[in-house]
């Protein structure tokens, strides 16, 4: 056995991110020496010396062999130094690496400030190295902002960001190039003189917001969505011509249906099931995804273009694709009546619900109909259409048959089951908010959710029985850190959670259920989402957490992701059923690369639609400055409170200044601001009166006053030291001379992505 000194070496000189078998090989470790390993890596973890990254260890600090980095100097001998985006602050600053440029390589040259991905190598005299493997971003080296122009020419820059709020730049006449009031530009920042604002000359000319979906345009724009097909891509699509039955299977007579919301444009999965004669009391559920791998091969236009953009961007006023309307909405959508190729699978359900067989197939469909969730719901609730009448009893009754089948096992399995709903936006015909309203969860939601998973967990096993690289969808467990946080904050509610080095997601739902209908109930459902980590893409299988899968990967939507193409492709080349599958030369490495860029890609159009609704909200919220409103707080950090609302789900900040004339501190165990002297404490969870003060609808930033009086350590008023004054009621509240924005809200952890009434997790 390897003492702890030489076992953290090991880790180290690997690039500090190895699996259990590793160490086992490296040390010819016998099968009965490793519980006694085990036991050895657990003692580290506690003690914090290693730490788990899915199924491998690393030294806290160490970085894994890909790393995503920030190009943000240049040393001594002119080499580029990076620093990776993700860094956990207590292991001390984020290393340096140096930047090793392939001579040979296809991506453009990284400058300063771009942002690039690094395969990781043996350090060096000391010094970490990382070899370009792609170019993710482009530094930015124009500001993008809202013109306003001055009656005689020149005018002001109105910044988009939330950072920026109150710099604005000034541009001199004969610098506007021919920008009008209200444009978006980017502009680029001219020399600046001593006193007055920084000057800049604009650029380009974006668009105009006074015309229809200009607010999603400002996210495309700042987070550099590509959003205009090249005409490579456009030939692409148009040269394809629609699939026919040659090589494929014929189920042109199963009646499979699409169930989707009333308003899609794309059908990319559709459904059946049957009672499976076979199986006394078990179901064979069909589910058939479109087969878009026959119309994106290997290396075409359409497939560079679509792993640049990495999934479909969804904007409340518009959609942004991953492929042209000529392959989304028309080639690759299950229209009904219209053959249409598609790979299936088929479910053996058991009795009890669980999957006990399954087999793909590629074939040629003809979908049955067009169903809406609530159209199909109705009509199992007895009030059918002409469309549903037809298949409510051989189509509609067996699939909810197998719903209910399946559901025994979920039920089982117990998924992380948090009550977070999602709200949604109305818009007018002129793209602006009508009204926000939480759409009601049907069991139709939850039945094609749930044959979905199925679906996806099928797709993975198939792969890894056939030894076949693929791209999972993966979801690590709490970190021991988040834990200990979530664990300290519960017993403030006298809340237990067991001291253990593992935890299920059942653990964390018995926690939900003690707290349904209470008045902590929101607070517990946002800490638990908040402890959680992060899910991603893969090539490395460490489990989903949230759904208590060993094995998942996306296959569900090629159309809008990329991950579910790279598996659909595995599948076609694991069943040897087409030319048009994964690539021969396709490695695991490779596959990591293409996992990482496009968890980047999913985080960037998860970014750029939060901030699109938080802009709508605030331009719909605009004309109400000193409307009071019910709200809960979201959010407390040193700086202030971050509060959402009741009616629209809008979030705001609540300065720290402007709570009263006491020092209000953050305190982390309780997630609360708390009065020193007064001990006053307002913490998340908390239901608030707030006074709107401020709207920039261009940054989608809202400022509040609050209103509500704050619960008091204790259950009662009581100073916090002899000389601390008078209590909060005898203070007026602070008030500011100007606007004042708060900083910038962080990422806020929503709900789970929801696509077509589905989540996506």
């Amino acid at each position: 056995m390897p003492t702890r000194d030489e076992l953290l070496a090991f880790v180290t000189s690997h690039g500090g991110d190895v699996a259990k078998r590793d160490i086992a090989r490296a040390f010819g470790l016998r099968a009965d020496q490793k519980a006694e390993l085990r036991a050895l890596m657990h003692e580290l973890d506690a003690d914090g010396a290693l730490a788990r990254r899915g199924r491998k260890v690393h030294v806290p600090g160490a970085l894994p062999g890909v790393v995503l980095a920030d190009i943000t100097s240049r040393n001594a001998d002119g080499d580029l130094m990076a620093a990776p985006v993700e860094w956990d602050e207590a292991h001390g600053e984020a290393p340096l690496i140096i930047v090793d440029i392939p001579r040979r390589s296809k991506e453009p040259a990284p400058g300063l400030s771009d942002r690039v991905l690094l395969r990781m190598g043996d350090p060096q005299d000391g010094q970490l190295i990382g070899r370009v493997i792609k170019v993710i971003e482009k530094a930015r080296r124009q500001q993008l902002g809202i013109f306003r122009a001055a009656p005689h020419g020149g005018g002001r820059i109105i910044p988009i960001d939330k950072k920026n709020l109150g710099r604005e730049l000034q541009v001199p006449q004969g610098a506007e190039m021919d920008a009008q009031d209200g444009d978006l530009v980017a502009v680029e920042l001219m020399r600046q003189r001593v006193f007055g604002l920084p000057t800049a000359r604009v650029k380009e000319r974006l668009g105009s917001l006074s015309s229809e979906k200009a607010v999603s345009l400002v996210a495309i724009h700042a987070h550099s969505i590509p959003h205009v097909f090249p005409p490579a891509v456009l030939a692409d699509a148009e040269k394809a011509r629609p699939a026919t039955a040659k090589d494929r299977e014929d189920w042109r007579d199963l009646p499979l249906v699409t169930i989707d919301p009333p308003d899609a444009k794309d059908h990319d999965d559709a459904v059946h099931a049957i009672p499976d004669p076979a199986n006394p009391g078990g179901f064979i559920v069909t589910v058939a995804i479109a087969d878009v791998a026959a119309y994106v091969t290997p290396g075409s236009a359409l497939d560079r273009e679509a792993l640049l953009r990495g999934n479909s961007v969804y904007f409340p006023d518009r959609v942004v694709p991953m492929l042209p309307e000529r392959i989304s909405n028309d080639l690759c959508s299950l229209r009904p009546l219209e053959d249409r190729p598609a790979l299936a699978v088929r479910l053996v359900i058991g009795p009890d619900g669980r999957k006990t067989d399954h087999s793909f197939h590629r074939i040629l469909m003809r979908s049955a109909a067009k169903l809406a969730y609530a159209q199909a719901q109705a009509a199992i609730d007895g009030v059918s259409d002409e469309t549903t009448e037809p298949l409510l009893e051989t189509v509609l009754k067996p699939l909810y048959a197998a719903y209910a089948c399946v559901k025994k096992a979920r039920d089982a399995r117990q998924p992380l089951d948090l009550d977070l709903p999602e709200r949604k936006l109305v818009l007018k015909p002129d793209g602006t908010v009508d009204r926000v309203i939480i759409p009601a969860r049907l069991d139709a939601h939850r039945m094609i959710e749930e044959f979905m998973i199925l679906a996806n967990v099928a797709a993975a096993e198939t792969l890894e029985a056939k030894r076949t690289p693929l791209i999972y969808r993966a979801h690590d467990g709490p970190t021991l850190e988040k834990l200990s946080n979530l664990r300290t904050f519960l017993q403030t509610l006298d809340i237990k959670l067991a001291k253990s080095d593992t935890v299920r997601p059942s653990v964390f739902n018995r926690i939900l259920e003690q707290v349904v209908g209470t008045d902590v109930s929101v607070l517990v459902n946002q800490v638990i989402l908040r402890s959680q980590s992060q899910a991603e893409y893969a090539a490395e299988n460490y489990g989903h957490f949230g759904l208590n899968l060993r094995r998942y990967a996306h296959f569900t939507s090629p159309i809008r992701r990329y991950a579910d193409l790279v598996v659909h492709r595995g599948l076609i080349r694991a069943m040897d059923a087409g030319r048009d599958g994964l690539p021969p030369e396709t490695t695991p490495d490779h596959l990591a690369e293409v996992a990482a860029a496009i968890s980047v890609t999913e985080r960037r159009a998860m970014a750029a639609e939060r901030e699109t609704v938080d802009r709508l909200i605030a331009h719909h919220l605009a004309d109400q400055i000193g409307a009071t409103f019910a709200a809960r707080i979201s959010g407390a950090t040193r700086a202030g409170l971050f509060v959402a609302l009741d009616e629209t789900g809008a979030d705001g900040f609540v300065p720290a200044s402007t709570l009263g004339q006491d020092y209000y501190r953050f305190d982390e165990t309780k997630q609360a601001l708390i009065g020193d002297r007064t001990g006053e404490m307002h913490r998340i969870g908390d239901r608030v009166e707030v006074r709107l003060v401020e709207a920039a609808p261009v940054a989608g930033a809202l400022r509040f006053e609050l209103l509500s009086e704050g619960a008091y350590l204790g259950g009662a008023r009581r100073p916090g030291r002899a000389d601390s004054g008078p209590a909060k009621r005898d203070f007026p509240k602070a008030k500011r001379s100007g606007p004042r924005s708060g900083p910038k809200p962080g990422p806020r952890p929503g709900t789970p992505r929801r696509k077509k009434g589905r989540t996506e997790s």
